[in-house]
């Protein structure tokens, strides 16, 4: 569970990049990461995940300027869902379908919450992966994968027509390939971003009144939201409902 959490952080690392760079159509390779006040290349030891933006206190060692948060956030977030993921299933073969789906999820609430986008570069490769590791590690499932991933598509399609001010293609796409991920799971997924985005949503409207109804909330946040939850609990949600509903 350490080595995964340590490992996540790494991963959180390379999510930062993800985040600031993808939208903006950069390279995520080249060049070295800089900080963006100066533009001085960040040395390796400076870089650590966490670590350093602690030691550092949030600032550049050149120019003194201060460093976002959210850097270490990102980091800790990962390496506590990556952590998570590997105390909850066991060190198996499903790892390689949940830690990149998680990956993907958290990198692209940070664009969502940025930009108000959640990028096809991301979405479509997502899709893909969930297919293709479904064939790898839960073949016998992989009708119902289908089946979820479609009804996830349909059922936000159809919230979008609507409702379109609250949600666009990009959250239609993206809970369908949560759907190939999460099987029957995707259910109790939606369940919770439909009721975190309400409570939030409710939230702004008491603080800022008639004005929040002009301000666009992020969707997709909510969505990876309920995506994390499900695959740390999702069956259990969904054995606790058939138990006490269906039987």
């Amino acid at each position: 569970m350490v080595l995964a959490g340590v490992f996540g952080a790494v991963v959180g690392s390379f999510l930062n990049v993800v985040v600031h760079r993808l939208p903006r159509g950069e390279s995520l390779v080249h060049p070295r990461s800089r900080c963006p006040s100066c533009g001085t290349p960040i040395a390796g030891y400076d870089n650590i995940p966490i670590f350093s933006w602690l030691v550092l206190r949030g600032r550049c060692r050149h120019c003194q300027a201060p460093i976002s948060p959210r850097y270490p956030a990102v980091e800790l977030l990962t390496a506590v869902t990556f952590a998570a993921v590997v105390l909850v299933g066991g060190l198996d073969d499903d790892l390689v379908l949940e830690l990149p789906f998680v990956a993907a999820l958290i990198a692209l609430a940070g664009i969502d919450y940025d930009h108000k986008l959640l990028p096809n570069r991301i979405v479509y490769p997502l899709a893909i992966w969930g297919l293709v590791a479904t064939v790898l590690v839960d073949r016998d499932d992989l009708v119902e994968h289908l089946v979820a991933g479609a009804g996830a598509f349909l059922f936000l399609f159809l919230a979008v027509l609507a409702y379109p001010r609250g949600m666009g293609m990009g959250d239609v796409k993206l809970a369908g390939a949560m759907g190939l991920y999460l099987g029957v799971s995707v259910i109790p997924a939606l369940l919770i971003a439909f009721l975190s985005g309400s409570i939030v949503g409710i939230v702004i409207l008491a603080r800022e009144g008639a004005a929040a109804r002009k301000k666009a909330v992020p969707f997709g946040i909510f969505l990876a939201l309920g995506g994390i939850v499900a695959v740390l609990v999702g069956p259990d949600l969904v054995e606790l409902y058939e138990d006490n509903f269906l039987s």
